[in-house]
């Protein structure tokens, strides 16, 4: 028996990916979860693994090309015995009906009104599914008792999930979405020459264009003279080095900025708006913005707050090894609460980052540089200032607290001991 094997929901709200390879030949055996092809989709490298044991038949994609979730790539000879993925299991029982609910009778005029039977209680509904069908729909984040089974009985199926997954997002997209202009027609001012975005670029624009829609953002500005904090890294780069990573100034401030965190919380929230809650966080996963010759990519810090510097310098070498290798996963990507952006290896002072939607807070560092400062004694000496811009989410964060936020993490860069006096273990 033949089948058609389709691209599996990728995560939430992706619906693209390009083709970066494909792993297998015409005529070629496969067992099953082989991988058969890998998608770059929502900036990473994902491997996608055959459903079942077979021979491929036909290809329908080629490498460059781009899929949607749910669309056929490849024609597989299921091996003999072994049953289509979609294929319908037995006839389940059928559902059970809901029992009535007993009419309420109407008021008495009487002094004392008869008391209301109670309702009864709706079952809980229960779709028949295959347990592959159910762990699939797990793993992307489905309630499989809320798709509509096509099969016998309302049997529901892996495609069935997929369509409910595929409903849902571009839901979500439309709510999003806002109306694009027509562009003109350049080439009539000269020759114009057009080249399709990578699936990296595509991926950034529409994630910026969500912050950018639902996000008012504020940028807060300030300095931290590192004078003394640079020393210190200076002093201590070869312990970093002998552990596999460089003791940078931005992996310093990274550290600043978890300690930060635990004495202001809001700034590792996110905000519910359907619900009206404030979500608040007790894990800190600091996003780093890593710049690669395929685009800009986020990788997370997990558990920054839990390791000491020389254990972040390593973490952020290899992670930033990763993503211009382009060997990074959506995993990698995925569960940031702040975000940290540093320019300052390129140039530039201060800057208005864009936060890192749902985040509600990301610090940009720019160049430090050596100039000269009055003292506490009124004498001009030189020294090393680190400029700070810290974009906000307005709706959460008030001018104040988002001041308050920078001069702790400026004071602490500036102060060293100030991480053992305040910070919150």
């Amino acid at each position: 028996m033949q089948q058609r094997l389709t691209i599996p929901g990728l995560g939430e709200n992706i619906e693209h990916a390009q083709v970066v390879r494909v792993l297998v030949e015409v005529g070629q055996d496969l067992a099953a979860d082989q991988s058969v092809m890998e998608l770059e989709a929502g900036k990473a490298t994902v491997e996608v693994p055959a459903e079942s044991a077979g021979t491929v038949v036909q290809i329908l994609v080629s490498e460059g090309d781009e899929v949607d979730v749910g669309q056929a790539f490849l024609v597989l000879e299921a091996s003999e015995g072994t049953p289509a993925a979609t294929a319908p299991a037995a006839p389940a029982a059928p559902e059970p009906k809901p029992t009535p609910v007993a009419p309420v009778p109407a008021p008495d005029p009487s002094p004392e009104p008869p008391p209301k039977p109670p309702a009864s209680k709706q079952p809980v509904r229960h779709v028949p599914a295959a347990p592959s069908v159910r762990r699939f729909a797990r793993e992307i984040g489905i309630d499989v008792d809320t798709v509509e089974g096509t099969g016998s009985h309302g049997r529901v199926s892996l495609d069935d999930v997929k369509h409910h997954a595929r409903e849902l997002s571009q839901r979500r997209s439309e709510g999003l979405r806002v109306e694009t202009p027509q562009l003109p027609d350049f080439s009539q001012w000269g020759t114009v020459r057009r080249e399709p975005m990578s699936g990296i670029r595509r991926a950034t624009a529409e994630h910026l264009a969500v912050s950018w829609t639902n996000v008012p953002r504020v940028t807060h500005f300030d300095s931290a003279d590192i004078t003394t904090l640079d020393s210190l890294r200076r002093k201590f780069a070869d312990r970093a080095a002998a552990q596999g990573g460089k003791l940078t100034m931005a992996v310093m401030v990274v550290k600043t900025v978890a300690e930060a965190l635990k004495k202001f919380p809001k700034f590792n929230a996110s905000i519910d708006v359907a619900k009206r809650e404030i979500v608040l966080k007790d894990y800190i996963h600091i996003g780093i913005a890593v710049a690669t010759e395929r685009g800009l990519m986020v990788p997370v810090l997990r558990d920054a707050g839990g390791k000491n510097m020389v254990q972040l310098a390593a973490e952020i070498d290899a992670v930033a090894r990763r993503c211009r290798e382009g060997n990074i996963t959506l995993a990698d990507l995925e569960g940031g609460t702040f975000t940290v952006t540093n320019l300052g290896a390129i140039g530039g002072s201060y800057f208005t980052p864009i936060v890192n939607y749902p985040e509600v807070a990301i610090l940009g560092l720019g160049r430090a540089k050596r100039q000269p400062v009055v003292d506490e004694n009124g004498e001009i000496v030189v020294r090393t200032i680190l400029p700070l811009s810290l974009s906000y989410d307005h709706r959460l964060i008030d001018g104040a607290e988002a001041a308050r936020f920078v001069r702790w993490v400026a004071e602490a860069i500036e102060e060293p001991l100030l991480l053992s006096l305040e910070g919150v273990s």
